[in-house]
């Protein structure tokens, strides 16, 4: 092993991500492998979204105990904190064309850069050069190709008369993952509940199972609720490439974690109760300013926090998440809540059951 990746694996200790250097060496994608059917990947979500099924696994025990969603209030008590991500989805696809030859393009929003400048991803790119012009609607909506970065997202300037966001939501898209091929009949079915500040490209989708009804009830439990912030990116579904863990680039995100969520949080804590992370954005938002002490500090940045097993969690005790993909950066978090080998043995024992995956699919509660 050369010197860099050394100096990289010491760093990351540091941080407390790892236990061992040889965890970290012996860490490879195919570790969080697993066979899935094409059939159990959900394409609709449920009429009711908390009925749902839900997997209860201990990560103590290994235990793992079959329920339905809304049951979430048994394994919730008063003191506990719930801690959800407030990220609303942006219509983000726009299907349109070339203004000089009309070919059809289209354009997905990952990143509001300035006022009209957004960073996106342009297909076929390859006809997108600096310089192209793109036109959405009935002309609506000009877009400018201003830059070609160096992954191939594109820096697009928009164009329009009145309000950007209002022009979007009647011109763009809901932009589901890529294993959805049905279309979806209500977009507000890909937002949660609770869904306040726009920004995200994919929607943060352990919170789809709460209904307005079933927060009052856990609020009424006497269990806290605190709002953080994370607008999810694109890079959610990126595969994982690299053979070795240690070598996967993380995608950046921006978080806004306010001083009420924070003091919410730490009151919490002090007071004996469990900080219960809905989704592993919140999770990485969490993860991302809590100190050594697990204390949550309020404030905004972006983060590109990796977490895989070995971590050491300091904000975080529960965990509510959906079932990810193989070999996906969302496994790896799951994995390193409820421990490697208890995780591979409870999505084997989900695909026995059938339970549904990805987006619109089943939850589990890591306890």
């Amino acid at each position: 092993m050369d010197a860099q990746k050394d100096r990289q694996i010491e760093d990351i200790q540091k941080d407390g991500q790892i236990d061992t250097q040889s965890d970290k060496q012996e860490m490879k994608t195919s570790d969080f492998y697993f066979d899935l059917p094409q059939e159990l990947i959900a394409q609709d979500p449920l009429e009711d979204r908390s009925s749902s099924r839900l997997m209860v696994l201990d990560k103590k025990t290994g235990e793992i105990t079959h329920r339905i969603f809304r049951d979430i209030t048994e394994y919730l008590h008063p003191g506990d904190c719930l801690v959800i991500n407030d990220t609303k989805v942006i219509p983000a696809r726009l299907i349109g064309a070339r203004e000089d030859t009309g070919g059809k393009m289209e354009l997905l929003l990952l990143k509001r850069k300035e006022n009209d400048v957004w960073e996106t991803l342009v297909k076929p790119g390859k006809k997108c050069r600096k310089g192209a012009k793109l036109v959405f609607g009935n002309g609506e909506l000009h877009a400018t190709i201003i830059d070609v970065l160096e992954d191939g997202n594109r820096l697009v300037q928009f164009s329009y008369e009145g309000i950007f966001e209002e022009v979007l939501d009647r011109l763009g898209q809901m932009p589901l993952p890529p294993y959805i091929t049905h279309k979806l009949k209500d977009k507000n079915r890909y937002q949660t509940v609770y869904a306040k500040y726009e920004g995200s490209a994919a929607a943060p989708t352990a919170g789809l199972h709460f209904t307005e009804e079933l927060l009052k009830q856990i609020e009424t439990m006497g269990v806290r609720i605190a709002r953080v912030t994370l607008h999810v990116g694109l890079g959610t579904f990126r595969p994982v490439k690299v053979e070795s863990v240690l070598e996967h680039h993380m995608h950046s995100e921006y978080y806004h974690v306010t001083k009420e969520a924070a003091d919410i949080i730490n009151a919490a804590r002090e007071a004996g109760g469990r900080i219960i992370s809905v989704g592993t954005t919140s999770t990485r938002t969490l993860e991302t300013v809590a100190d050594e002490n697990g204390v949550i500090r309020p404030g905004s940045g972006n983060t590109s926090i990796f977490i895989y097993p070995g971590y050491q969690f300091k904000a975080i005790d529960c965990l509510i998440t959906n079932f990810h993909q193989p070999e996906s950066t969302l496994r790896m978090l799951a994995s390193a809540l409820a421990g490697k080998e208890q995780m591979l043995a409870a999505y084997e024992e989900a695909v026995r059951e059938k339970y549904r995956f990805f987006s619109f699919g089943d939850a589990m509660f890591v306890k």
